[in-house]
């Protein structure tokens, strides 16, 4: 299967960081708590001296999102969300060792990072593009809507999109759950440095996979130069 981003979101985003992890074998149990409740910490510790609309993180995904035709402050990156959840409510949501992991490191680096099944994803091909307004998403409760044209989203060979308004929200279909045995993992920035902190999420999530599960990992930078990642072949 390949990852990639299209020509045209590239061209529009010229800002935009990009990293990718596949792993496979993440389905036995883990207790990823301890290592989420250090992420997490560190995020705290940072919200702690500023609120995250003040992050460069949060401000390059607002920026984005405004191009995109999104009001940024009603509608939020996934990063941003969590964070503000973080910091109001001092924790965040427990839903699957893996997703736990991936959301602490999130708020850690203040940046998406997308898990999705790669069980449920119909290859050859999951490109990052803008909508034609035909796909089909489906929401975490249930049902069926459709992107509206020229939202960027994650589009598989199927025309089934995998998230809404980029990084504001994943889709149910490909949700991490307890069959899940294979991922794909995206993480993606916006502001100045932006390839650093990938590189440096990369880093960590793959540290973190073997730690806790016998799995097999690739990673891989995103560039406009070496723009696709092939995994799960």
């Amino acid at each position: 299967m390949r990852f990639r981003h299209a020509d045209a979101v590239r061209a529009a985003y010229p800002e935009l960081s990009a990293g990718a992890l596949y792993a496979a074998g993440v389905g036995a149990p883990a207790d990823t708590g301890p290592a989420a409740a250090v992420y997490s910490a560190r995020a705290v510790a940072r919200l702690a001296g500023a609120a995250e609309g003040e992050f460069p993180e949060v401000l390059g995904w607002r920026r984005a999102f405004s191009r995109m035709g999104v009001k940024p402050t009603q509608v939020r990156s996934a990063s941003e969300s969590l964070l503000r959840r973080l910091r109001k409510e001092g924790g965040l949501p427990r839903i699957h060792p893996l997703v736990d992991l991936c959301n602490a490191v999130s708020v850690a680096y203040a940046v998406p990072v997308a898990v999705l099944d790669v069980d449920r994803i119909s290859g050859p091909l999951l490109e990052v593009r803008p909508a034609r307004g035909d796909e089909t998403y489906t929401r975490f409760g249930g049902g069926d809507e459709c992107p509206a044209p020229g939202e960027v989203t994650f589009v598989d060979s199927a025309g089934r999109a995998h998230a809404r308004r980029w990084t504001h929200r994943q889709s149910g279909h490909s949700a991490v759950g307890a069959g899940t045995g294979r991922v794909l993992v995206v993480t993606e920035a916006m502001h100045d440095g932006g390839a650093d902190t990938v590189a440096e999420v990369l880093k960590t999530l793959k540290e973190e996979v073997a730690a806790h599960w016998t799995a097999t990992t690739t990673t891989a930078l995103l560039t406009p130069e070496a723009p696709e990642f092939v995994f799960g072949a």
